[in-house]
């Protein structure tokens, strides 16, 4: 398998980065972990075919995580896409979604489709399967609004990602990762606190409790992008490939 970082920047475009918005794909596997306001030029300067993705995972509701939806799905009905996707994301997903489509482009939430769209709630604690693919979800601590709040655990193909969305520290990140092939976590700030937000000195400071197997940075403010040749770890680029 192999995840691809199409976005990797916060809501600000820190470094020029495009929001977040990863690619999960394998033998059995093609799917979307958020997909933030700027994703679809992302995913087409990528070459990715965006009709063959079946499933996107949505965090939370902030834009930068979620507001590429209309563009893809607008993107999928000019192309006449014709094979189902699954939307799958925290409670609410569906009103929010017919909600920031209607926002950006009126109508288009009820325009027909020749494509079946599904979009699933998801809840914290619980696993979802979606064909071989298993999800499960931890709640994370990300502010008052936008939510509710997801980190995700994924195994596919005998591997297992695990994404702590945008959080501040919480004991539920520790079996999210525990042991994961790849752990992707926030690293906002180097050190400095930031509500609703993850350190790099906080994440470092559980890593002997979660052990994953690999670990890569992302949602990096201006005051990480600028220590990143003082750090030990791997930390993600728009367009880098991590394989699994």
């Amino acid at each position: 398998m192999q995840l691809r970082f199409v976005g990797c920047g916060d809501a600000f475009g820190s470094g020029g980065r495009s929001n977040t918005c990863f690619h999960l794909t394998g033998a059995r596997t093609n799917l979307l972990i958020d997909c933030g306001a700027s994703s679809l030029p992302a995913l087409k300067r990528l070459g990715i075919a965006c009709n063959a993705i079946e499933l996107i995972l949505i965090t939370h509701f902030h834009g930068d995580h979620f507001a590429g939806l209309p563009f893809l799905l607008l993107d999928a009905q000019f192309l006449r896409r014709t094979t189902p996707l699954v939307i799958a994301g925290p409670a609410g997903i569906a009103a929010r979604l017919t909600q920031v489509m209607e926002a950006l482009f009126e109508h288009s939430s009820t325009t027909p489709r020749k494509f079946e769209l599904s979009v699933i709630e998801l809840v914290p604690e619980e696993t979802t399967r979606f064909g071989d693919i298993s999800v499960t979800l931890f709640a994370v601590v990300h502010g008052n609004s936008g939510g509710p709040f997801l980190g995700y655990r994924i195994e596919a193909e005998g591997k297992v990602v695990a994404y702590t969305a945008d959080t501040e520290w919480t004991d539920s990140l520790i079996r999210l990762g525990r042991d994961a092939d790849l752990l992707i976590a926030e690293a906002y700030t180097y050190d400095k606190a930031v509500k609703n937000h993850l350190s790099l000195a906080t994440l470092e400071a559980h890593l002997d409790a979660i052990r994953p197997k690999r670990l890569v940075l992302t949602h990096m403010s201006d005051d990480m992008l600028g220590r990143l040749d003082r750090i030990d770890h791997v930390a993600a680029h728009d367009g880098m490939s991590i394989d699994l």
